[in-house]
């Protein structure tokens, strides 16, 4: 191999490694892996998600003509409609549906970006909803987005709200109806999105909530007043 061949090859794996060097930094600060461990519970936020979740669904989806890939600078609020649309459809609360993208918003979603992680970290999760593969699997079985993969989340922001919203409605026919927790519906079902409906579960039995997941509950009550103004 030329010295030039070696150079060009070397050049390659630097972009590589910035890419992944900026997303581990990036990245790092949340995720949904929370443990359930001793820390205190929060206030809760004003509103509930309506309890009344619809099982039907519309029409089978197709991928759009225009994805809405993103451009430029991302600020949840932007997707009012889309979140407004299929919160609709799913029979969830729209406000609590846009709380999570805000806060899922910690990092840059970019679909190069996202791609570049994911080739070092298979498990990562995808799209302005930060899906992970399994619970975007789960999720689309039945619905309209049936036909869709877990790969098209980067480049369609439109599909990563309506599979969050789907999954919002999921995790909310598991909620009890009378929780131990001093937990509202959205608090857990906010947990539920972060930490998985097992760890939801056990939150509203009465486990203490981790130092992650209370972390995530402090970032939703942050973002909450917003989130109502954007999607009035």
């Amino acid at each position: 191999m030329s010295e030039e061949q070696k150079g060009s090859r070397w050049g390659r794996w630097l972009v590589i490694g910035v890419l992944v060097a900026v997303g581990w930094g990036l990245v790092r600060g949340g995720g949904h892996d929370t443990a359930a461990s001793s820390a205190p519970s929060p206030s809760a936020p004003g509103g509930t998600a309506p309890s009344g979740a619809q099982s039907g669904a519309p029409a089978a989806d197709a991928p759009s003509a225009a994805p809405s890939k993103p451009s430029g600078r991302y600020d949840p609020a932007d997707y009012a409609a889309p979140v407004r649309r299929y919160a609709a459809e799913a029979g969830i609360d729209p406000q609590l549906l846009m709380a999570i993208l805000y806060n899922e918003s910690y990092k840059p979603h970019d679909p190069d970006l996202e791609r570049a992680w994911q080739r070092g970290k298979p498990d990562a999760s995808f799209g302005i909803a930060n899906m992970h593969r399994a619970a975007f699997d789960d999720t689309k079985a039945g619905r309209p987005f049936a036909s869709r993969q877990w790969e098209e989340l980067p480049d369609d922001r439109d599909l990563a709200i309506r599979a969050a919203a789907w999954h919002l409605h999921d995790l909310a026919g598991q909620v009890p109806a009378r929780p131990s927790a001093p937990l509202n519906k959205d608090e857990l079902l906010a947990l539920g999105y972060n930490a998985g409906a097992g760890n939801m579960l056990a939150f509203a039995r009465g486990v203490k909530i981790g130092p992650q997941a209370q972390s995530y509950l402090d970032r939703l009550h942050d973002n909450w007043a917003k989130s109502g103004e954007a999607v009035k």
